[in-house]
């Protein structure tokens, strides 16, 4: 049965994968729970490191992809900051990473502002109208505008921040050539989970329609989307067009990179637990104690389909095997995906282990139907297994 089951994270299973594997006993984890493999993390945060050695980028930590802080004592010996889009954010980079903490939020909240500007050292606004409301309580910290460069290779809209209309930076029409006076950097973020060589034909945009803005401030952010992590990004040509900015504008002090998937990428795991088995029409449904909705939402939003350990994930109709929809804990409809095939059956108590589910998953949960959040573990590279957090009835009350 499954839940015997010991897996072994093979480079087989990504021939890219960087760590030295190591064997999680899964059957022996809580349910549901999010674990992370710390080597699989320091092998990310190497290759970043990397990157900002032979580049001279900054790169920083978005936590809006990537806030397990129990990882920031490892995470803090190779990326110098954070970068926070809520006060929640900039306080948690601050006690929890304790390097810098950059700030951009879509749009500031009055009684919050003070206490970011307090704890950031760079405040990115979204809107000029934003930046001169608040330019006299900077507190002497950096501003920046973002800008859109009208130009993403986003398939999906609902992440696509250049869409027409959209809500998030200044066009180059809005701007002019000039800045206003005082802000010291632009922050453009127009990746998801892109190659370097997305990057080199974004900035091709930005140059043409913000070249001379560039030449007027210190600093520039390219933001996150990068996935400097994954199995083929070409990290030599990122590193030769962070050269090749600072070269053709001189001026700028720092460039900075803000990934939060890259950081995350395969370092961990959501393991859940069959409940019961349901059959209806001949569909099977494997009923879990996880949720699509309530613990992997990008799944049904994106929509993202999640990859199960010792399944065939993308099975023709006719594969041979098992076929099961894997159905979530809450009551909408939806909260299943279809057609996976097992080699064998599955049985109430197997354990059902969702592939690559630590960035942009854990920090979206939800207590939707009073479904418990997955506890946190880390797989310790010393083969221990480390429950950081278990969750119940109060963390439900304490959100109504």
């Amino acid at each position: 049965p499954l839940e015997a089951l010991v897996f072994l994270l093979p480079r087989a299973l990504d021939p890219g994968f960087r760590a030295s594997p190591m064997t999680i006993e899964y059957a022996t984890t809580p349910s549901p729970c999010f674990v992370l493999e710390e080597s699989r993390l320091r092998a990310n945060l190497e290759l970043l490191a990397h990157v900002q050695r032979e580049s001279g980028a900054k790169i920083i930590l978005a936590l809006k992809g990537f806030a397990m802080y129990g990882t920031f004592p490892l995470v803090r010996q190779y990326l110098p900051g954070v970068t926070a889009s809520s006060l929640s954010e900039a306080r948690l980079g601050r006690e929890e990473h304790g390097g810098e903490v950059h700030a951009y939020c879509t749009a500031y909240i009055d009684e919050d502002f003070d206490a970011i500007a307090a704890i950031a050292s760079h405040v990115t606004f979204n809107s000029v109208g934003q930046f001169e409301r608040y330019r006299g309580r900077l507190a002497g910290k950096s501003a920046g505008l973002r800008i859109n460069p009208e130009y993403a290779e986003v398939e999906t809209d609902l992440y696509n921040p250049c869409v027409p209309g959209s809500r998030l930076g200044v066009t180059a029409a809005q701007l002019g050539m000039k800045l206003p006076e005082g802000v010291e950097g632009l922050h453009f973020h127009t990746l998801c989970e892109k190659g370097s060589d997305t990057l080199e034909r974004t900035l091709e945009h930005v140059e043409a329609r913000f070249g001379a803005l560039l030449d007027q401030v210190r600093w520039l952010n390219m933001g996150g989307g990068h996935a400097i992590t994954r199995k083929g990004y070409d990290v030599d040509k990122l590193i030769a067009l962070v050269r090749a900015t600072r070269a053709r504008h001189p001026n700028l002090e720092e460039i900075v990179l803000e990934p939060g998937s890259a950081v995350g990428w395969q370092t961990g795991e959501l393991v859940s637990t069959v409940l019961d088995i349901v059959d209806n029409g001949g569909v099977r449904t494997a009923m879990l104690d996880a949720s699509f909705s309530a613990h992997m939402p990008d799944c049904l939003e994106m929509p993202y389909r999640p990859t199960v350990l010792g399944a065939k994930n993308d099975a023709a109709p006719d594969e041979p095997g098992h076929r099961y929809h894997l159905g979530g804990q809450t009551c909408l409809a939806g909260d299943f995906m279809a057609d996976y095939v097992f080699e064998k059956p599955l049985a109430v108590g197997d354990r059902v282990v969702f592939w690559d589910m630590i960035h942009y998953t854990m920090v979206k949960t939800t207590t939707f139907n009073g479904v418990n959040l997955p506890a946190i573990a880390i797989a310790r590279e010393d083969g221990r297994l480390e429950v950081l957090k278990r969750f119940g009835y109060e963390e439900y009350k304490s959100r109504l």
